[in-house]
């Protein structure tokens, strides 16, 4: 079955009725409740991404995810990312591990190399190491997932002589995913690897990721991988409100004021117009924006033209009123959700 779920970075950009941005605390604090509502409304997965700036309030991702862990009972709990090229591997697994206890096994780990790269002079990282630091961690996270007792010869890396890592993760096979933004090289290592993969579809149109998809599987089975266990995920930005008109005039605001913010910073991004909104939005953008039918349509269609096993809407991008935000949550678990799922399940998938 499909799994959906919901991605999030805790965006405090200014709120388009009062110009101002909620504080960190506040929006930080509205996460666990988003949470709770999602796995009240029956959504598979919530994922909260790491970043170290104004604009987002989450740094620590799992602090937040065990928060969220302790009045849910059936919804995953994952990062999305964890930047694992400047965090340590073992307190990553630590915490992780942590999480998986308290949720009685619905934690998971997805890694990324971090778009974002406001955390390696934070902890002292080398950008030059960008690469390595990434690849080296990565083999020494999968080194404490499969073995209690670390033996590690690092070089970005602390060095490990035979040491105990506690505690160990409820699942026996404890998941841990990878994010890519679409990279041929990063497909291309992470199939290579055997490991779930998850795309960020954040602009373009999405069946640009297809031939990706299919390049990923190929490896995969060259390589003799399980094929079960190499899964295909992605995450794109969203909005559902009743009325679809509503929708998509709600959420031009919060995306401009994100995307703007973010093209101070790379050179790359641009400005958001409301000429590019409108493409975005469309049928072959990469935004999945209005009514619970619309969004469900659209969900259906990459869903299956991707091939995917799991879909996360990231709701919302820039910040919108909580209440708002709620009410999202209960369209997507209550309407878009059942849609999808019937959909899927009509065909076996």
């Amino acid at each position: 079955m499909v799994e959906l779920g919901i991605s999030t970075f805790g965006e405090t950009t200014p709120l388009e009725k009062t110009g101002q941005a909620v504080s960190h605390a506040e929006r930080i604090r509205n996460l666990v409740e988003e949470i709770e509502l999602a796995d009240q409304v029956g959504l598979d997965v919530y994922a909260i991404g790491e970043h170290h700036r104004e604009d987002f309030a989450v740094s620590a991702p799992e602090i937040v995810l065990a928060a969220g862990a302790v009045n849910t009972k059936h919804i995953r709990l994952s990062s999305a990312v964890t930047v694992l090229s400047s965090i340590d591997p073992v307190r990553v697994y630590q915490q992780y591990a942590t999480i998986d206890a308290l949720s009685n096994g619905r934690a998971e780990i997805m890694a990324g190399r971090g778009s974002f790269i406001e955390s390696f002079p934070l902890f002292g990282y080398d950008l030059k190491d960008y690469e390595d630091l990434f690849d080296e961690k990565l083999e020494m996270l999968l080194a404490i997932k499969n073995n209690i007792h670390l033996n590690w010869q690092g070089q970005h890396t602390q060095s490990v002589e035979n040491r105990p890592v506690y505690p160990r993760a409820v699942q026996e096979d404890f998941p841990i995913k990878i994010a890519t933004g679409g990279s041929p090289e990063s497909t291309q290592k992470i199939a290579a690897l055997g490991l779930p993969i998850v795309y960020a579809i954040i602009g373009g149109n999405p069946r640009y990721f297809k031939g990706l998809v299919d390049m990923y599987r190929k490896i995969g089975r060259l390589k003799g991988h399980d094929e079960a266990k190499m899964t295909v995920g992605a995450h794109s930005w969203g909005w559902i409100a009743e009325d679809k008109e509503q929708a998509e005039k709600d959420y031009f605001y919060p995306t401009k004021q994100l995307v703007d913010a973010i093209s101070k910073d790379r050179p790359f991004w641009k400005e958001l117009t409301y000429d590019a909104y409108l493409k975005n939005i469309g049928d072959d953008g990469a935004m999945f924006v209005g009514d619970p039918d619309a969004v469900a349509d659209k969900m259906i269609r990459v869903i299956e033209e991707l091939g995917l096993d799991s879909f996360m809407l990231h709701l919302p991008v820039g910040s919108m009123p909580h209440e708002d935000t709620l009410k999202a949550i209960r369209l997507y678990g209550e309407k878009v959700a059942p849609r999808v799922r019937a959909y899927f399940a009509a065909k076996g998938k």
